[in-house]
C-alpha cells in the first residue's frame, strides 16, 4: 500500500496575502472551493460541507483547523462522517517575488482504504490537481473578479 501523501505544487500569479485570503476567507473560498456554511480560520475551528463523488454519492466532510501560521500555513484535519480514515490537508505559502507558490499536501489518504473506491489516492489526486489548476488558479488570476 502506498503511504505517500499527495502533493501538488503550482506557482499563482497572485501576492500571498491574495492566495491567503482566498484560502481562509468563507466568501471568497465558495467562489471556487467547497460551499461551507461557516468557516473561520481559528486554530481548532471544526467545520463541514458536503461534496459528490462521481456517481453523485454525497459525502459530509467533517475538519477541524489543527495549524495556523498567517500569510504562511494552513492545515486541517479531514475525515468523512460515517466511513473510516483521517487525514490532514496542509497549504503552505511560499512568497515568488510577487507570485505565490502553493505546495498542498494531502497526507493520511491510505487510511481510507476500507471506505471503498470513492476513497482512492487517484481520486484524491484528481480532485486536488483540478481544484488548484482550474479552480483556485481562474478564481486568483482572473482580474474581472472583485474581492
Amino acid at each position: 500500500m502506498n503511504n505517500q501523501p499527495f502533493v501538488i505544487e503550482r506557482t499563482l500569479d497572485a501576492p500571498v496575502a491574495r492566495v491567503w485570503d482566498a484560502l481562509t476567507q468563507n466568501e471568497q473560498m465558495k467562489k471556487w472551493y467547497f460551499h461551507i456554511a461557516d468557516f473561520r480560520p481559528v486554530l481548532g475551528f471544526e467545520f463541514q460541507f458536503t461534496g459528490n463523488s462521481k456517481e453523485n454519492i454525497e459525502y459530509l466532510h467533517r475538519c477541524m483547523i489543527t495549524e495556523l501560521v498567517p500569510l504562511k500555513k494552513l492545515s486541517y484535519s479531514w475525515r468523512y462522517d460515517g466511513f473510516p480514515g483521517n487525514s490532514v490537508v496542509t497549504f503552505e505559502l511560499f512568497d515568488e517575488g510577487g507570485k505565490t507558490r502553493l505546495k498542498l499536501t494531502h497526507a493520511g489518504l491510505e487510511t481510507f482504504a476500507g471506505g471503498g473506491p470513492d476513497f482512492a489516492k487517484e481520486n484524491f489526486a484528481e480532485g486536488w490537481t483540478f481544484i488548484v489548476d482550474k479552480s483556485l488558479k481562474s478564481f486568483l488570476e482572473d482580474k474581472t473578479v472583485q474581492i
